[in-house]
């Protein structure tokens, strides 16, 4: 069983700039997925679950991760298995888990390519720290972790309570939904997210939109800006991502929905 990413509203470390430090934990058991994504995604990550291998080849195969929880002892594929794989793929961090106290079982993984090593149960605080502590080692000085190779997140734009992926075109709001958009909404979305701080005509909107949808006024734009407030405002009626600038357009507001 497979969740897409549950994000919060936080300032701390898991977020890096725009962007989000994206988590995904691979775990068959349900309560300690669900545990780990929401105790993680209260401090600011981005978090995909995975009950198994076929899962996370799946996540991994929509959208870029930067440090993957994984769970050694699994029916299937086993965490060495799929650690093996995730050391084949790229530059993804890898922290090992597992109720074993078997050394063996810790030097296998380490030597596989896991990053860090954690015996359950274990405090969810020490899981954050060294999250936090791996990502920072992962990191190249001068640099964040959206800059990474596994980390295009840098192209995954934080509007409001939502997350656009520019690479895959798709919304995911902040509760781990996809969100359905039309080929202008994205469009639009797009043009606020690569122009942020900076006031848009309706005119320079419908024209950075390819105006898809066949409507040639730009009254329209009004009509559209007031249907993607509803997806990614906290209030659509007290706008602070997408704003209004009386007389000439709208504006793209980062951070606006932390301000409410």
């Amino acid at each position: 069983m497979r969740d897409t990413p549950d994000t919060a509203r936080s300032s701390e470390t898991g977020a890096v700039g725009a962007a989000l430090v994206h988590v995904l934990v691979v775990d068959d058991e349900a309560e300690l997925r669900e545990m780990v994504r929401d105790y993680l995604a209260r401090h600011g990550f981005a978090v995909s679950t995975a009950s198994g291998g076929a899962d996370m080849r799946a996540i991994l195969a929509e959208r870029p991760v930067h440090v993957v929880v994984l769970d050694l002892k699994m029916p299937g594929e086993d965490g060495l298995t799929l650690a093996r794989y995730l050391r084949q793929s790229g530059g993804i961090g890898i922290i090992m888990l597992t109720a074993s106290s078997e050394t063996v079982d810790r030097v296998v993984g380490l030597e596989l390519g896991a990053d860090d090593y954690m015996s359950k149960p274990f405090d969810p605080r020490e899981l954050l720290a060294r999250v936090r502590s791996l990502v920072r080692r992962l990191t190249p000085p001068g640099h964040t972790a959206g800059d990474q190779p596994q980390g295009r997140l840098g192209r995954e734009i934080r509007l409001g309570r939502c997350l656009l992926n520019l690479d895959s075109q798709r919304l995911y709001s902040v509760d781990g939904e996809e969100i359905p958009l039309t080929a202008m909404e994205f469009d639009l979305l797009k043009a606020f997210a690569e122009r942020p701080n900076r006031v848009l005509s309706r005119d320079l909107l419908l024209s950075l939109a390819h105006n898809k949808d066949g409507e040639a006024f730009d009254r329209s734009i009004d009509i559209r800006v007031m249907r993607l407030r509803k997806k990614i405002e906290t209030d659509p009626e007290k706008p602070r991502v997408l704003k209004t600038v009386r007389g000439a357009g709208y504006i793209f507001i980062p951070g606006g929905a932390e301000a409410s």
